[in-house]
């Protein structure tokens, strides 16, 4: 047994007992605590999470964020360079989606995202980040910090970094030199693989094998319900399964899985994919991965019979929902996507004591 599997083992062994000596119930092989809500994580980074993020909170009080930590652009790129600490800008993004819908969460969310603009060092930074860059340095802890930032905001759930170590993305990519269509090169940064113009073949992390945040395995481990996306596909939502303790809790878990599929390709990064292409990604970079559910809104996919064969290889079904704003842009709705996930939770999943 690797030390990976055995501490995966001895979690399961801790979810199954309850913590803190908390009451727990046997429900369909799985244990769970009287009286809670549904547990939902959601993995991502940037716009794509925050959309997810705040359209779940609206539905559960139960709510974990797991975010990409390989962000080396702006004013996390630069807060990176100078202090060598994890990027905290899709950090600051989650907890400004968990924050309420009354005046104190709306205004923690601009104040936090708040951006200086000067002719000085400061031009550019946001608040949020400089408050949780220096409750790191202060507390020494990752996961510490952040739940006070967000006891603070008041943020409906929790924000947990994937790895405690900053990652850098780096991409094999067809004709990131215009010049050279046919040439396939190595692309480093996550900034630069976003934008590329050439065609993303995969992606991997440098370090190869960065260690999990212990409570980000946890809360997958431990969860209902497991949301994957949406997001920049290969910078945000792919190296989630690039972290090996990570992909073996989404292996592991009992929980059910959701995919949430874009609205629209990424210009660059996933420029003229087709839904189902998505899914033919996931499956080279985590061939083993089972889902359970594919969410698409239904004005985004041209062809529902080529999406079903493409999810029916991990073993889910397609729901095809209204989720996009109807100002015609590539966003998401919160309200439509809470009621599709609502729905989803509804009719595939096992129907707990929250309903």
């Amino acid at each position: 047994m690797t030390g990976r599997t055995l501490r995966l083992s001895r979690l399961r062994r801790g979810v199954s007992e309850g913590r803190g000596g908390r009451p727990v119930e046997a429900r369909g092989g799985r244990a769970r605590r009287r009286g809670t809500q549904p547990k939902v994580v959601a993995l991502g980074g940037g716009m794509g999470l925050s959309a997810s993020l705040a359209a779940l909170r609206r539905i559960t009080g139960d709510l974990t964020a797991v975010v990409t930590v390989a962000d080396d652009g702006g004013s996390s790129g630069r807060l990176r360079d100078e202090l060598g600490v994890l990027p905290p800008g899709d950090l600051r993004k989650a907890l400004a989606a968990l924050c309420g819908d009354d005046d104190w969460g709306q205004t923690w969310a601009r104040v936090i995202q708040h951006r200086f603009q000067t002719q000085g060092d400061l031009h550019g930074h946001a608040v949020g980040n400089l408050l949780i860059v220096a409750l790191w340095e202060q507390l020494g802890d990752h996961v510490q910090a952040l739940d006070l930032v967000g006891r603070l905001l008041g943020a409906h759930g929790r924000v947990l970094p994937m790895s405690a170590v900053p990652l850098e993305l780096q991409a094999l990519v067809k004709g990131h030199d215009p010049e050279r269509p046919e040439e396939v090169g190595t692309v480093r940064g996550q900034a630069t693989v976003a934008l590329t113009p050439g065609e993303v073949q995969s992606v991997h992390l440098v370090p190869h094998d960065p260690p999990a945040v212990p409570e980000a395995v946890d809360a997958v481990l431990d969860a209902d319900w497991v949301v994957l996306g949406p997001g920049s596909w290969f910078s945000s939502v792919m190296p989630h399964l690039l972290v090996p303790e990570l992909l073996d809790a989404l292996l592991e878990t009992r929980a059910r899985r959701i995919l949430s599929l874009n609205l629209a390709p990424q210009p660059g990064e996933t420029d003229g994919f087709s839904p189902q292409r998505h899914l033919e990604v996931l499956g080279r970079h985590a061939p083993k991965l089972a889902l359970d559910v594919v969410l698409a809104d239904q004005d985004a996919v041209p062809d529902r019979a080529l999406l079903t064969e493409a999810a029916e290889r991990f073993g889910a079904a397609v729901e095809l929902a209204p989720v996009a704003r109807t100002d015609g842009t590539p966003r998401h709705d919160p309200e439509l996507l809470a009621a599709a996930y609502d729905r989803i939770f509804r009719m595939h999943g096992r129907i707990g004591p929250w309903r």
